[in-house]
């Protein structure tokens, strides 16, 4: 695993026909995917994709928590295991990568975590899933609205900037921590936000406003420091939560700024989706000013990530 981005220089004019795509954020029968490791391989070789990287939702039996959408601790092994057979069945036509997609928790579960440091994935996408009120228990930020409902009532007295607010200082010291390679999902908290039609509006909060563009340069630029890929995910797209990817147009350019990179993924759930609204992703990218994306390469064995150039 990578914990900073270490690219070569940039060669301006440099274009990679046709363009190479890789789809390395995903979920399986291991965590709450629909589909197995096999047909999600299946599926991205069939797309032409140049690589798949399978992320399972790591344990958080350390964290206190029980859901039925993480991966079990006691199948950790059988899961790099399967990674690795399909890595050798595929080899020479598709690349593979064994990843986890870690919740960081405040005081709860970080990428720093001894028995995720000593798994030693590929690489680690963290995300912020879960936020820890100033009252209360944890709770999801995407899950359905009335568990963001009763979260903001609870544990934030109805504010919904402050809990925007503790969304971005989650970001933001998960960033500072490190120990992963991508940012997940940035801009998560918009799911309940009431922007798309016919969506719940819990959190009133304006997107466009100082407060949250003030809190969402603070997170690019922390990223940017900590030398952090973020993706841009489709996976909201693919479900239908979402019209326009994560992070929003307007945090891209932010991110773009302050000279982060980004990498494509799906979040794909199921092998139907395994480049689910790729067209739309690429079009918020170039849009922000971005000159290309990342992809995930090999040597000498070992994940290397390299930058496409539009």
């Amino acid at each position: 695993m990578k914990t900073t981005l270490d690219l070569p220089a940039s060669q301006p004019g440099l274009r990679a026909s046709p363009l190479a795509l890789s789809s390395i954020h995903t979920h399986t029968l291991f965590c709450d995917g629909r589909d197995n490791i096999e047909e999600m391989c299946r599926a991205a070789f069939e797309k032409g994709l140049c690589a798949v990287g399978f992320s399972a939702h790591a344990p958080v039996e350390k964290a206190g928590l029980k859901t039925d959408w993480h991966l079990k601790e006691e199948r950790l092994s059988e899961y790099a295991e399967e990674v690795g057979r399909a890595k050798a069945r595929w080899q020479g036509r598709l690349s593979v990568f064994l990843g986890l997609e870690l919740d960081y928790i405040r005081g709860l579960r970080c990428a720093r975590d001894a028995d995720i440091q000593a798994f030693a994935p590929d690489y680690i996408i963290s995300s912020v899933h879960y936020l820890i009120p100033p009252k209360g228990e944890p709770f999801t930020i995407d899950g359905p609205a009335w568990e963001l409902e009763k979260g903001l009532t609870q544990g934030f007295g109805g504010d919904s900037e402050a809990l925007a607010g503790a969304y971005w200082d989650a970001v933001i010291e998960m960033a500072g921590l490190g120990g992963f390679d991508i940012v997940g999902h940035l801009d998560l908290i918009k799911k309940h936000s009431g922007f798309m039609p016919g969506k719940a509006a819990v959190l009133k909060i304006d997107r466009e406003g100082a407060f949250y563009t003030g809190r969402a340069q603070e997170a690019a630029r922390a990223i940017a420091a900590a030398g952090l890929i973020v993706e841009v995910n489709t996976g909201g797209m693919n479900r239908g939560h979402f019209n326009e990817p994560c992070p929003s147009p307007a945090i891209l350019r932010l991110l773009r700024e302050h000279g982060a990179k980004v990498l494509l993924s799906a979040d794909a759930h199921k092998a139907g989706d395994i480049d689910g609204h790729y067209e739309q992703g690429l079009s918020a990218i170039a849009d922000a000013g971005f000159a290309g994306h990342i992809l995930p390469g090999e040597a000498d064995g070992k994940l290397l990530w390299r930058e496409q150039f539009f």
